[in-house]
């Protein structure tokens, strides 16, 4: 199965000329299905479509968001539609099932008091921590995905005129403004950190870097931001997409065209960027279910 997988992977960067980040979450979400097959000791990709709903139940009952496993079912669909276009089956079992429907869940936004309390948590006083610092204010300032920002590179930056450069889903470049406080802890990194770690380990392209002076990945952004999570004490289940949840979300409470919010996130459809307007009205709502004497 993972000669399969191989394959798959292959083909989608040659025949379809994916980027690297979607082949990647391709792949990850396939793995994911051929683990649980394996543990169930069945050794080919099924045809039964029984199966592969015994999968998604098994994604409910580990607490797998509607989201995730309508992407998860997305993966599924073309993977074996791909099998049976390359003859390594004869019968496709997503043909028998419907996609799992898209539930109500807003995402989670930060309140401004705690993205001060998060911002400002790193011990500022380490080489690490001054890197870690820069790395939020530059996520808050610019609402960078995760893999846009550990992906940023030296020839990306334009602070001098307050931009960077950084190339999103689909392979789509967008300039975006940065703010002083921003750039005034880039500078501070480059100057405090980076400098030491590309003179100890050799140059990279890349902007933000480990203590091994290589580039980092998503998961390393992922386990900084629990870990600073825990230490402010913020009780939400905060992923590194939650900063840029926070930053369209405090743009639009004051004031920003939902059209140049659209544009700074690199929404391709206007509808993906109206759900922060409906964390909007659930934040008005509880406002004055708070406030009102008669709520």
């Amino acid at each position: 199965m993972l000669d399969a997988l191989s394959d798959y992977s292959r083909f989608l960067r040659l025949d379809r000329g994916l980027s690297k980040n979607t082949i990647i979450s391709y792949h990850q979400d396939l793995y994911e299905y051929s683990c649980y097959l394996e543990e169930n000791k069945i050794e080919n990709y099924p045809k039964d479509h029984f199966l592969v709903t015994n999968f998604f139940a098994d994604q409910d009952k580990k607490g797998k968001s509607k989201t995730s496993q309508m992407r998860m079912f997305s993966a599924l669909k073309k993977f074996y539609q791909w099998l049976e276009l390359t003859d390594k089956i004869q019968s496709n079992p997503m043909n028998e099932l419907d996609a799992p429907k898209k539930g109500s869940h807003l995402p989670v936004v930060l309140s401004m008091k705690e993205v001060d309390s998060l911002i400002e948590s790193p011990d500022v006083s380490t080489p690490l921590g001054v890197r870690d610092r820069a790395i939020f204010e530059v996520m808050y300032a610019t609402g960078l995905r995760v893999s846009e920002l550990v992906n940023l590179s030296m020839d990306d930056l334009h602070l001098d005129l307050g931009l960077i450069k950084t190339l999103g889903k689909g392979d789509k470049e967008r300039l975006l403004p940065i703010g002083d406080t921003a750039i005034k802890w880039m500078n501070k990194y480059f100057e405090e950190t980076r400098t030491k770690l590309v003179e100890k380990y050799g140059a990279q392209k890349e902007v933000f870097l480990n203590f091994r002076g290589k580039k980092l990945t998503r998961q390393s952004i992922w386990r900084m931001i629990k870990k600073y999570i825990q230490k402010v004490g913020i009780k939400k289940d905060v992923t590194p997409h939650t900063l840029r949840h926070s930053f369209a979300t405090n743009l639009l409470e004051n004031g920003a065209d939902l059209r140049v919010v659209q544009e700074l996130l690199g929404h391709s459809d206007i509808s993906t960027t109206q759900i922060y307007t409906h964390i909007n009205k659930t934040q008005m709502k509880q406002v004055y279910n708070r406030a009102h004497p008669r709520a």
